[in-house]
């Protein structure tokens, strides 16, 4: 282990996937990420606050505004901020591996401990909380060895010397590289789609298709069978006093979606995501239908114009869809995944469902939510 001086048990190691210029920075949400990048904290909470005013619900406005409480120092308000977040978005891993820096560098290694431990429940292939919960152990093992010698005073003993290895604060919502579970998004399809068969029908050359049909009694034996084979037991003769039972008639299985229109379904959401990613604005657009519920209570024609702006920013714009899974009813399909999108300097990881509808050749979306 390095050793470092306790004043440095408050030092974080900021992961970034790269710098970005004040210059490229837009107003919103954007402006606020762009001050905390460059070194700017109380402006980057000036402009997170005022985004959040109007957006009240923005999960990445708030986790800017958390992280700027904590760079300018402002520990208990950065803490209930990142609680609050962990409540509203429990889905979300980086509210919970700040939650355990700040817990960290108040020397609470239980509370850090909980919530690093909750970050990797909430999604195991998360790298940072599992550097950062290795990290812990050995913070609390050389505390433990402090309390060693002073219970063993009288023994003489050469302590090693203190390590204060750091945590990492995150300062993006979403993990800075892709994780090792994205390999789930090439998953065959039909692992995506498989459901039970439906049950065979009965075969045509049936006497009678419409019913069950009684067993049949053995064949007479013949003159070109193998063998003698044992006389097949009389069925005994019904009697008019005992009318033959009703014929029980199993009722067919609902048939299973098709997986072609699993397919389609999951061909429309890759679709989408895919002119996402190529900022092919008209594309994206087009996925959604006129039904579409636009949320926030805007209108259509605002949602498309602050979308138009949002999609086509300067910088590369990558959007995946990981682990789809899709329910059809008739012309309506839900499909639930996880949403990786990575920016020159904005990545996130969220929880989301589409509605879609059916028209014609195509699925469209008509509802897009992030869920907890």
């Amino acid at each position: 282990m390095r050793t470092r001086p306790s004043a440095v048990l408050g030092a974080w190691v900021i992961a970034l996937t790269a710098s970005i210029s004040i210059a490229h920075a837009q107003d919103g949400i954007d402006a606020a990420r762009g001050f905390l990048q460059n070194g700017q904290p109380d402006r980057a909470l000036a402009a997170a606050e005022q985004w959040i005013a109007s957006h009240p619900t923005d999960a990445e406005a708030r986790f800017v505004r958390a992280v700027a409480l904590a760079e300018l120092g402002r520990r208990a308000e950065a803490i209930a901020a990142f609680s609050k977040l962990t409540e509203d978005f429990p889905n979300q891993p980086e509210p919970y591996n700040n939650l355990a820096v700040l817990y960290a560098q108040q020397r609470d290694y239980d509370a850090a401990r909980k919530a690093l431990e909750q970050a990797i429940r909430t999604h195991p292939s998360y790298a940072t909380a599992h550097a950062n919960l290795a990290d812990l152990y050995a913070r609390l093992a050389n505390e433990a060895y402090e309390r060693a010698l002073q219970l063993d005073a009288g023994r003489e003993a050469k302590r090693p010397p203190a390590t204060q290895p750091p945590l990492a604060l995150i300062r993006t919502l979403g993990p800075t590289a892709p994780a090792p579970l994205a390999v789930a998004q090439q998953m065959p399809l039909a692992s995506q789609s498989s459901s039970p068969a439906a049950a065979p029908r009965p075969s045509p050359n049936a006497v009678n298709p419409a019913v069950n049909a009684p067993a049949q009694p053995a064949p007479r034996a013949t003159a070109d069978s193998a063998g003698p084979k044992p006389a097949a037991k009389p069925v005994p003769a019904q009697t008019a006093s005992e009318p033959p039972s009703a014929p029980t008639v199993t009722p067919p299985a609902p048939a299973a979606p098709s997986t072609t229109a699993n397919e389609e379904v999951l061909a429309a959401v890759r679709a989408w995501a895919d002119a996402w990613s190529a900022k092919d604005v008209t594309a994206y657009l087009a996925a959604y239908d006129k039904t579409f519920e636009v949320p926030g209570g805007r209108t259509r024609a605002a949602w498309e114009q602050e979308r138009r702006q949002r999609v086509s920013k300067p910088g590369e714009i990558r959007v995946t869809v990981e682990d789809p899974q899709i329910e059809i009813d008739g012309d309506r399909a839900q499909v639930r995944f996880r949403q990786h999108y990575r920016s020159l300097n904005f990545n996130a990881s969220t929880s989301k469902v589409l509605e879609l509808v059916r028209r014609g050749q195509r699925w469209q979306i008509t509802q897009e939510k992030v869920v907890r």
